[in-house]
């Protein structure tokens, strides 16, 4: 079995005064991608120095924004910064490691995180030309004859079971219709699956994120935007799939919950 686990940690440093470091010792993931990592590398090697993980982290230009983190219990093969364009590779949004496994197979696991957007404004713009470049990556992941799987706070709501308020939100960064149609071309054209919506099923959520603010942890009135995307083989062998939901509002460690899903490989 392999388990692979993803979550936005919204700072890794408070993070782990909140209780992540547990968390993570005690979820027995082979595999944990992070974004929102927020920390210089050193930090980032320090905190998580008796995790037991080999440590792959794309630190972000701009000082205490983004970062993205692959973790896992054997060492990488190869770890690359970026995905194809320039523009991003030091904006701390995109990581890939070549992890070996058991079988001799080789899987392409990326930790990835696509910035909210706000439209109307530059940072939509950037959005959409991640976005364009995640398309071309995908297919590029896909043709390398690779297990390969896609991780991370994706910021985008895929469909109307993907967001618990989504009527007030068709016009709204995350779940714009220009937004949700590159999804589905991950999941239609390129050949992705989103494979915790396979495992779940025709329900609501369930979700990844709660505001903050007001009652929303509470009610559930949340998000699903953090995402596995495998390719075919792959999810094929997925089996269960959970979010690690905190037991209450002050329990949380992030405004996400990690998505864990095992796979039989």
């Amino acid at each position: 079995m392999l388990r692979v686990a993803t979550v936005n940690v919204n700072g890794i440093r408070a993070a782990y005064k909140k209780g992540m470091g547990e968390w993570l010792a005690e979820r027995g993931a082979d595999i944990v991608t992070l974004q929102e990592v927020r920390a210089p590398d050193e930090i980032v090697h320090e905190v998580t120095a008796d995790s037991g993980f080999h440590v792959a982290h794309a630190v972000a230009f701009a000082k205490g924004r983004a970062g993205v983190a692959v973790l896992s219990r054997v060492e990488p093969t190869a770890v690359r910064i970026g995905c194809g364009d320039d523009y991003f590779d030091e904006s701390g949004r995109w990581i890939e490691t070549d992890v070996p496994l058991a079988d001799g197979s080789t899987l392409t696991v990326v930790s990835a995180y696509v910035h909210s957007g706000d439209v109307g404004t530059p940072k939509q713009v950037d959005k959409f030309r991640f976005l364009d470049q995640m398309v071309v990556r995908l297919a590029e992941i896909s043709a390398s004859g690779n297990h390969g799987i896609v991780t991370g706070d994706l910021n985008v709501g895929h469909t109307e079971r993907d967001i618990k308020n989504w009527k007030g939100n068709t016009k709204k960064a995350g779940f714009l219709p220009e937004e949700r149609a590159y999804f589905d071309r991950f999941f239609g054209e390129l050949g992705w699956v989103d494979v915790h919506r396979n495992l779940a099923g025709d329900v609501d959520g369930p979700y990844t994120w709660w505001s903050m603010r007001g009652q929303a942890f509470d009610t559930d009135t949340g998000w699903r935007i953090d995402y596995q995307m495998a390719t075919p083989e792959l999810a094929a062998l997925a089996t269960t799939a959970g979010v690690d939901r905190a037991p209450s509002w002050d329990a949380r460690w992030s405004d996400h919950a990690p998505l864990v899903i095992d796979y039989d490989i």
